[in-house]
Parts: structure tokens; sequence; C-alpha cells
């Protein structure tokens, strides 16, 4: 039995024609590939490019932290009454938090690519040992989808003949992984670390500026106010998208979230450090 195409086209070629065209070996871009085949496929079959979503999560990520924790430090040694005390104290939590969450970046993305060639190990010595448990997983991912066994066995003899197709096969559809990017590791490190340092260094501006320590916490709790909205109100729309109704009142939620989750945090510093004073 022979699956076409509503417009004729075979989907499963015959065994003289494998030449990396069967139904298996088609590019599924859901997820990313590292191979030079698979971005060329990518491109010719859509044009619109998209921000690796690891980035934008990242990036996210570092900004939240950044524009909260450094924000409520810096509001709480205002109690202090002293603005080189809340300068050398912001910048010494900016640069150890950067540290930090650079750090945190780039062992998560290491441990993310070992866990990825144990999975490859793990699935190439299942493949060489166990060619019938092999097929039972090949027969599992298929049978959901209501395909006749016929046409699943063709599948599963197409997929035996290249073992390097049905790793791949095997860790995208049942592992559901994807080969991660050889340089995520730094990606992550930098893109964290900067968004926390960029999102912390906001609320230590007025302080640079203003002499009286009280007009440079005001100054930062108006400056505050307005990033955290408009980070809240950007981070949601990233995610939800930016046009219809529904989306531009989650977007204007997230922003007073953002507000809400700053103040209290604030607020609990400010109030730590003259709780501690007295």
């Amino acid at each position: 039995m022979k699956l076409t195409h509503p417009k004729g086209k075979p989907l499963l070629s015959d065994s003289s024609n494998h030449d990396g065209r069967d139904l298996e070996s088609q590019s599924y871009h859901t997820f990313r590939s590292s191979s030079p085949d698979a971005r060329s496929s990518s491109s010719t079959g859509s044009s619109r490019s998209r921000i690796n979503p690891r980035i934008v999560s990242d990036a996210i990520l570092g900004l939240s932290d950044g524009l909260t924790v450094p924000f409520a430090l810096s509001a709480g040694l205002s109690a202090l009454g002293d603005t080189k005390v809340v300068v050398l104290g912001g910048l010494a939590e900016l640069a150890a938090g950067a540290i930090s969450m650079g750090l945190g970046g780039f062992v998560g993305a290491k441990s993310e690519a070992e866990s990825y060639q144990t999975t490859v190990r793990e699935t190439t010595d299942l493949i060489e040992t166990s060619p019938s448990e092999i097929s039972s997983i090949v027969h599992s991912i298929f049978s959901v989808y209501d395909i006749p066994e016929d046409a699943i066995a063709q599948i599963d003899s197409s997929l035996h003949n290249s073992p390097d197709r049905l790793r791949d096969f095997l860790i995208r559809f049942h592992h559901q992984e994807s080969a991660p990017d050889c340089n995520q590791a730094w990606i992550s490190a930098i893109t964290l670390a900067l968004g926390y340092f960029v999102g912390g260094f906001i609320p230590l501006i007025p302080y640079f500026i203003a002499e009286k320590v009280i007009d440079a916490l005001y100054s930062s709790v108006a400056v505050m106010g307005v990033t955290l909205f408009v980070f809240g109100y950007i981070k949601t729309g990233v995610v939800r998208g930016w046009f219809g109704r529904d989306n531009v009142v989650a977007s204007l939620r997230g922003g007073i979230q953002m507000c809400f989750v700053g103040g209290v945090a604030a607020g609990a510093a400010i109030g730590l450090v003259r709780l501690i004073g007295n």
C-alpha cells in the first residue's frame, strides 16, 4: 500500500528513491536544527525570521530580576541617608548579581547540552541492541494518528534502513529534544548578565545626579514606576501579541503587575532597613 498526497504525489518513496525526501526525513521546524540542510530548507519554506525564543526568555529573566532586586536594595539603602552608600552598595550588588546570573545561565545551558548528548548516546545504543523495542516506539508514535498498520510498517522499515535518520527521528519525536546551539551557553550567560546589569543600573541613575538622598529616592521611584510598567507591557506583548483587545488588556495588566512587584520589594527593603536601624 502506498500513501499519496491529495495532489497525487507519493508520501512514501520506493526503496530505490531513498534520497532524504521520505516522510520521516522531512524538516519539522518546530524544533531547531543545527544542520545546514535544515537551515536552508527552513529559509526557503518561510520568509519570516524569528528571534531565538531562548534569547528572549533569558533577556526577560535578566531584566526582570535586574529591575526589581537592585531597585529594592537602593530604596532600602536610601533609609541610611547617604547617596554614596546607595551608589556603592548598588554597584557592588549589580556586579555580583550580573556575574551570578551569567554563571547560572552558562551552567544551565551546559547541562542542557550534556543532557542532549546523553540522550543521543542512549538512543544510539538502543537502536543497536533492541530493534524490536525501537519498532514498538515508532508504532506508538504514529498509532495515535490512526495511520494504517501497513503504512506504519513501511515507515518503520524505511527508518531502519538509515540508523542516523532513525536516531534523529526518535530524538525529535520520542524524546522531543532538539540539538542545542553550540554557543548557547555563552549567549545565555551574556544575555542574562547584561539584562540584569542594564535593568539594575536604571534605578541608580538619580543617585548620581541628586545631592539629597530623599530627592534621589523619589526620582528613582518615579523612573522605576515608568520603567517597570513599560517592561511589563512589552514583556507581555512579546509573549501574547500586540494587537487585539485581549492582548492589550493583558499587556496593561502585565505592566501593573510589574509595578506592584517592584513596589512591594522596595517597600519591604525600606521597612527592613529602618527596622534594623531602629
